[in-house]
């Protein structure tokens, strides 16, 4: 192609090209793309917007980036939000134990003491007095275990269905489940602290002639906690009912269907 079939326009920074049979343009100057760029960089820049706002409403008022400096103890969405806090993974006489040395260890302490007290091994007596030395303040071990032997008698087994020494007999699954659905913690220092557990509980004898079909309770247990020994430990609690919630429609299981569930669905270890 010969210099005149071509020419620089140094003013646009384009290169026009003349083809056969004339200029198809009519002589003036082609438009540049300028317009239709700064278009491109409007919608481009809206939908950048957008994007960032809806990634900005999910987050929710409970995230954080790594590098924020206010990050809280306690979860800012609401009570019962996880706060990402990993369970511990070392256990005392078969308890979760090491919990922090904070307000939400001493939640997560508290949750998991709550089903070592709810469950069926503490109709056992060698079973109740390791869990009750794994839970309790060390001064309080004694006294507990003393409580706890007048309230476990034989005579409460047998009004369960259940054996003097608090097994189950032959064909029967007891059932004795606490499930903790929220902590919260109403006082508390340095190495005390005073923890409410919210639960839900299991209670009854599983078979086909069972008189104490296993039931379903709420209630409250109350925990004063103290930092000893490097774990939180009880120095005492105690229960009321509720909250409650009504009642819903479920059609209740078969007794086979809740013993295999007992036997096949295992419990958690807690963490606030």
């Amino acid at each position: 192609m010969s210099s005149t079939d071509e020419q620089d326009y140094t003013e646009t920074g384009q290169t026009r090209t003349r083809l056969p049979g004339g200029d198809p343009y009519g002589g003036a100057p082609r438009r540049t793309g300028r317009s239709s760029s700064r278009s491109l960089v409007t919608v481009v820049g809206v939908v950048v917007l957008l994007i960032a706002a809806i990634a900005f409403a999910n987050r929710g008022d409970g995230s954080s980036t790594d590098n924020s400096s206010g990050k809280s103890d306690q979860p800012r969405t609401s009570s019962t939000a996880a706060s990402g806090t990993q369970p511990v993974e070392t256990k005392s006489g078969g308890i979760p134990s090491g919990f922090a040395h904070s307000g939400q260890g001493a939640e997560s302490a508290a949750a998991n003491y709550a089903v070592a007290l709810g469950s069926a091994e503490m109709f056992n007596k060698a079973r109740r007095d390791a869990i009750l030395q794994a839970i309790m303040t060390p001064p309080n071990v004694t006294s507990s275990q003393a409580a706890m032997d007048k309230a476990y008698t034989p005579a409460f087994s047998q009004s369960l269905g259940l054996n003097t020494d608090g097994s189950a007999p032959k064909g029967y699954t007891f059932v004795s489940r606490t499930s903790p659905i929220g902590t919260k913690v109403t006082e508390a220092t340095g190495d005390s602290a005073t923890v409410e557990v919210w639960c839900s509980g299991l209670l009854g004898l599983a078979g086909d002639k069972s008189t104490n079909p296993v039931t379903n309770s709420w209630f409250t247990i109350t925990m004063k906690l103290e930092w000893t020994s490097g774990d939180w430990k009880i120095i005492t609690h105690s229960q009321q009912e509720g909250p409650a919630p009504v009642p819903g429609d479920d059609k209740a299981s078969s007794s086979d269907e809740m013993s295999k569930a007992v036997e096949e669905y295992g419990g958690f270890t807690y963490a606030r």
